[in-house]
């Protein structure tokens, strides 16, 4: 079996999000694979909506050996298991969220679908607090 190097971006802001993002790291470990570095643990401001909830997000680099649609498919099991059942595709805008986690980079490709385009563009180019995040495990 083949393993693939993945970078996720993982948020919360609601319900104690310092204890959401434990929880997340370590179903990722569960059902994903190794995780092989994280970023730091930070405090942002929401970003592309109003709340007074701030996030708290890192970054993560693991080896899977699901494929990109695969891998998209566990990661949205888990934002359900932990209360996540509609993301912000089914509001049409950002809201505060239990959990959230993105795929920002899978293996060196560029895969694009109806439901994940990899690399994640905005996260990797334009968000600030990502890309930090992002550089500390690539």
């Amino acid at each position: 079996m083949s393993h693939n190097s993945v970078v996720l971006l993982l948020g919360s802001n609601i319900n104690n999000p310092e204890k959401n993002i434990q929880v997340a790291l370590e179903k990722l470990e569960t059902n994903i694979g190794a995780i092989l570095k994280n970023s730091e643990l930070i405090i942002s401001a929401p970003v592309e909506f109003d709340s007074i909830n701030n996030f708290c997000n890192i970054a993560v680099k693991l080896k899977t050996q699901f494929s990109p649609i695969m891998l998209l498919k566990q990661l949205k099991m888990i934002e359900i298991e932990m209360g996540r059942v509609k993301d912000s595709s089914y509001f049409e805008t950002y809201q505060d969220r239990i959990i959230d986690i993105d795929i920002i980079l899978y293996n060196n490709i560029k895969f694009i679908s109806k439901r994940l385009i990899i690399p994640h563009h905005k996260n990797l180019y334009e968000r600030d607090f990502a890309k930090g995040l992002i550089n500390e495990v690539k």
